[in-house]
């Protein structure tokens, strides 16, 4: 296949598929704890509504948090792919211990804060009392994870910003398995461990983040030039370099916090709708996991890619790289969510075991799968709205989506109470409205010689 820009699809896929397996791979730590927990309550099948209802809040209470540090590692990510693009290759070191030394101070402010103020931040918005009690148990346990999960994300900028991609997926792997065993055992409390049940998975997806770290620091001392990229000298801590990174991070952090604010206040909205309504959203949220980390895969991968050829001088190529990610990931998602919405009992079953529960989650089901087709246009444009180091402009797009979004949810779901499916048309709006903003941005902005 041929493409009017200096990489083929094939290049594009090399970079892309390690990007995309270490996302899914991440991903089943989440798919893995809604399987376990939708089995928990195989005796007593409510519980494993409440087990999946509290997984869910918990999660996106955790994940909220979590995506303001990821938000940093893509500032850092982006001076990082363009000093690779200039081939100004020692200047990557200082930017990645700088990151890694704001990362670790955030992660110990942040884990003083959730140990004691969720349980009463969750008591003041969720209805149901054993859901804050489940909620509570996973969050005191998950927030451990924030010391490994916030280091990760700095090896994932580095490695996504010098396209030395393939490293994720060989940890990704690692990661997983270690999940799967840590929570099959903490779970159902297995090889003499007690049954913790909600506690044993946040333990589990914990320690498993543990384990990616120690990864990545051996794999990076014995496979990776460290030498090359300045990562042999340690430095203290430089002010100016912190602060170049935070000037493009900013933006960015706050834009993923409020972003994933946004989707926990709508898992809060649906709490109020009963706990079988918040069941079948964590069931949905796990289902889009994958196409989803799909889309953000050629997402992330378009972001680096253009603030690449921004480096190299190459801004006219832009347009045409944006669309050949979007054919590219079409390529691929749009089957799968045609296979999902196929055979959707078979893939609900791999989240819990409760008839009417799996019946109930068709509609809904189907609603995620016709986002894919606004979704993938419209992510890949932002993400590279990010790329051309303009990060204050997709915090604004963004802003503007997500008010729209939120006005939306009040409506539907505190307003009208809609039917759980009709809720998640949520994401249509906002793929479409993030989508077309970023599209005009991308076509009429001056970004071209933006230097960062």
């Amino acid at each position: 296949m041929k493409s009017t820009t200096s990489y083929t699809y094939k290049d594009i896929w090399l970079i892309a598929y390690p990007i995309l397996i270490s996302l899914i791979m991440e991903q089943m730590i989440g798919i893995t704890d809604t399987a376990f927990l939708g089995h928990v309550g195989e005796i007593e099948l409510r519980v494993g509504e409440i087990e999946l209802g509290a997984s869910a809040i918990a999660g996106v209470y955790y994940l909220a948090i979590f995506m303001m540090a990821f938000g940093f590692s893509i500032g850092a990510q982006i001076l990082i792919a363009r000093r690779n693009g200039e081939g100004n290759y020692k200047e990557i070191g200082p930017i990645f211990y700088q990151g890694i030394y704001f990362l670790m101070l955030m992660s110990l402010v942040i884990f003083i804060l959730s140990q004691v103020f969720s349980e009463q931040i969750l008591g003041m918005l969720v209805s149901s009392d054993r859901i804050v009690g489940a909620a509570t148990d996973y969050i005191r346990w998950r927030v451990y994870g924030f010391f490994f999960s916030f280091i990760g994300a700095m090896f994932r900028a580095f490695f996504v910003g010098t396209t030395q991609t393939r490293t994720l997926t060989l940890n990704s792997i690692v990661m997983v398995a270690a999940n799967v065993i840590f929570n099959y055992t903490l779970i159902f409390g297995k090889f003499g461990f007690p049954a913790m049940g909600i506690a044993g998975a946040a333990i589990g997806s914990s320690l498993a983040e543990l384990v990616s770290v120690l990864f990545f620091i051996s794999y990076t001392y014995r496979k990776i030039d460290y030498r090359k990229y300045g990562l042999n000298r340690i430095p203290g801590i430089r002010t100016k370099a912190l602060s170049q990174i935070m000037h493009i991070s900013l933006w960015t952090m706050i834009q993923n916090f409020i972003s994933l604010s946004t989707w926990f206040l709508f898992f809060i909205f649906i709490e109020h709708l009963g706990e079988r309504p918040l069941a079948i959203s964590n069931i949905i949220r796990s289902v889009s996991s994958i196409p989803f980390m799909t889309v953000m895969a050629f997402a992330s991968t378009c972001s680096s890619l253009v603030s690449n050829q921004i480096g190299a001088g190459h801004s006219k190529e832009v347009p045409a790289l944006i669309n050949q990610h979007i054919r590219l990931c079409s390529f691929f998602v749009i089957p799968l969510i045609g296979l999902i919405a196929l055979f959707p009992s078979t893939v609900l079953r791999i989240y819990t075991n409760i008839p009417d529960l799996i019946t109930a989650s068709i509609p809904t089901l189907w609603v995620l799968c016709s986002t894919y087709i606004v979704s993938i246009p419209g992510f890949i444009y932002f993400q590279s709205v990010s790329g051309t180091g303009n990060t204050r402009a997709a915090f604004i797009l963004e802003i503007i989506a997500l008010a729209l979004y939120t006005i939306y949810i009040l409506i539907v779901i505190t307003g009208l109470k809609a039917d759980v499916a009709i809720c998640w048309t949520a994401e249509h709006l906002y793929a479409i409205c993030i989508g077309i903003a970023s599209y005009l941005y991308i076509r009429k902005a001056n970004w071209q010689h933006k230097r960062i």
